[in-house]
């Protein structure tokens, strides 16, 4: 309880296929004598989607529950240009529960564009089919609960073909769920119409 900075976190970039799972953080706050993103701290913070987040408990802080704060490339001194989070595929995100916080319960955060070649153009105008160069993969967020939280549920900013799948969401200052597109994977076409 009262955690300053981050609580649980994937740090450089780098690092897939960690499981995280059935764990509670509560209280989280921030500081100002650790990384600069513990100045706006989160319960679970993940800066490589490619992991198992599963099943965990984010009860109660000043920012966000779950932050998904994915940089270009790997930081620190696991820098490389040749791993691309942002268009990393989606381990596992399933049943988690994010409340009280004072943005978000969930926040997908300098875009998640999972695709087959993730270090490549999202797509090529030039040809016929410009999604074909390198198709996107779908990331499926799913069974997530948010309620009491400042601003939002959850939010993505700047994403691909993502999907938030089963979400509950209720109570929140702004909204239940925010998204943001701008065209980073084909546009969506209803089969069921």
């Amino acid at each position: 309880m009262n955690t300053r900075g981050h609580t649980f976190f994937i740090e450089d970039g780098i690092e897939t296929h960690n499981i995280i799972e059935e764990n509670l953080g509560m209280g989280t706050r921030p500081t100002f004598s650790l990384l600069n993103s513990d100045t706006t701290p989160a319960t679970f913070w993940i800066t490589n989607p490619n992991n198992i987040i599963r099943n965990n408990r984010a009860a109660g802080g000043d920012r966000y529950g779950f932050w998904f704060d994915i940089p270009l490339n790997p930081t620190g001194s696991s820098r490389t240009s040749s791993v691309c989070g942002r268009g990393e595929k989606l381990g596992v995100f399933e049943g988690n529960t994010a409340h009280s916080y004072g943005r978000y319960g969930l926040r997908i955060f300098r875009g998640h564009i999972p695709r087959e070649r993730p270090c490549d153009d999202v797509k090529d105008d030039n040809l016929d089919d410009p999604w074909s160069y390198n198709p996107s993969i779908p990331a499926e967020y799913k069974d997530f609960t948010a309620f009491k939280n400042g601003r939002s549920g959850a939010v993505g900013e700047d994403v691909g073909d993502i999907r938030f799948i089963d979400f509950k969401v209720a109570d929140h200052v702004l909204a239940g769920i925010n998204m943001t597109f701008n065209e980073f994977s084909r546009p969506y076409e209803s089969t069921t119409y």
